[in-house]
């Protein structure tokens, strides 16, 4: 067979496509967990409609984007794939946990007449529970794993440490962020005014968040607050935070206005500012700081076997995404949907 790695760098690109995998999976289970979150506050029970119905077409195809990037990283990038998971192993449980929670509430609440408010109770649970454990597997990520000899050897609860703990309350609010941003593009009348409102706030919320994050990331002397001042990394990483400034003065401006999709846009471009940011810092890690992308790699053969298989499969998951979305494009209503 035809071994792409004589003419392609086969461990980068397949770290692309995890890195490309997880941010749409952020992206996309990013704004109906913040729905999630911003659920019981909502006002009245046809709102909570409106705002399940405005999600509900897309909620479990958004998590195809999660088995992905973590599929992908079991199949490129095993030895990586057995220190995370062993360092990550109750985070990861906790997150699936909430999100098992959230497809019950999906399910039942839709047939449910007098026992709702168990699966509302359910439904903000799962979501805030998966939205702040995946905060703190990105700040222990971020902090690093202990590893030596291609093996984990930190303890079983390294992974919560202040840092992680602040970087989950912080993702809790960007998700927020998201979710209220995109109830301004999917509902009308009061409760997209509420949506404008409560982003105004979050917005603000995620600011402070971020900075008290950075004040964390000093204090607790992570390595990749270093390499973002480096002379290498410095052109790459000081356009995101000029960029981040600029959306946000004109995202609070938005608000303010009667548009609806450039909000949301606009805190997506937000996201991917903070992401790119991230990869930047901890490149060429996979496991930060222990092991690159090179060192984690399959072999050559696996990875060419498989990226025809990407690209067979990518672009086919692409466009049955953009297709549902199509399909549903539009305001939501409080009317049964399941």
């Amino acid at each position: 067979m035809f071994n792409f790695g004589d003419v392609l760098d086969l461990p980068l690109i397949w770290g692309g496509l995890i890195a490309l995998a997880v941010f749409v999976y952020v992206l996309l289970d990013g704004f109906d967990l913040g729905c999630g979150i911003l659920f019981p506050f909502a006002g009245s029970d046809k709102n909570r409609s409106r705002i399940m119905n405005s999600i509900a077409p897309f909620w479990d195809g958004n998590e195809t984007w999660l088995v992905l990037g973590g599929g992908g990283l079991f199949a490129a990038f095993p030895v990586a794939y057995g220190i995370i998971m062993t360092g990550l192993y109750l985070p990861v449980f906790l997150m699936l946990v909430g999100l098992i929670l959230r497809g019950v509430a999906f399910e039942f609440r839709f047939k449910s007449s007098t026992h709702r408010y168990i699966w509302d109770g359910f439904f903000f649970v799962g979501s805030v529970m998966a939205a702040f454990f995946q905060g703190v597997m990105l700040g222990t990520l971020v902090h690093g794993l202990e590893a030596s000899n291609r093996l984990y050897t930190g303890g079983s609860l390294d992974w919560f440490t202040p840092f992680s703990a602040v970087s989950g309350i912080a993702l809790i609010i960007g998700y927020s962020l998201l979710g209220s941003t995109w109830l301004i593009l999917k509902t009308e009348h009061s409760l997209q005014v509420w949506a404008r409102k409560v982003s105004g706030w979050l917005l603000m919320a995620l600011v402070a968040a971020m900075l008290v994050v950075t004040v964390f990331m000093y204090f607790s002397d992570i390595d990749a607050l270093g390499d973002w001042f480096t002379l290498a990394r410095l052109p790459y990483l000081a356009p995101m935070p000029i960029i981040a400034l600029i959306v946000f003065f004109i995202l609070r401006k938005d608000l303010t206005t009667e548009r609806e999709y450039r909000p949301f846009l606009l805190t997506v471009l937000l996201f991917l500012m903070g992401y790119i940011g991230v990869c930047i810092a901890v490149f060429p890690y996979i496991v930060p700081y222990q092991m690159t992308v090179y060192e984690a790699a399959a072999a050559d053969t696996s990875l060419s076997f498989m990226l025809i298989g990407a690209c067979i499969m990518l672009p086919i998951i692409l466009s049955y995404t953009a297709y549902a979305y199509y399909v549903f494009k539009g305001k939501s209503g409080h009317e049964h949907m399941y």
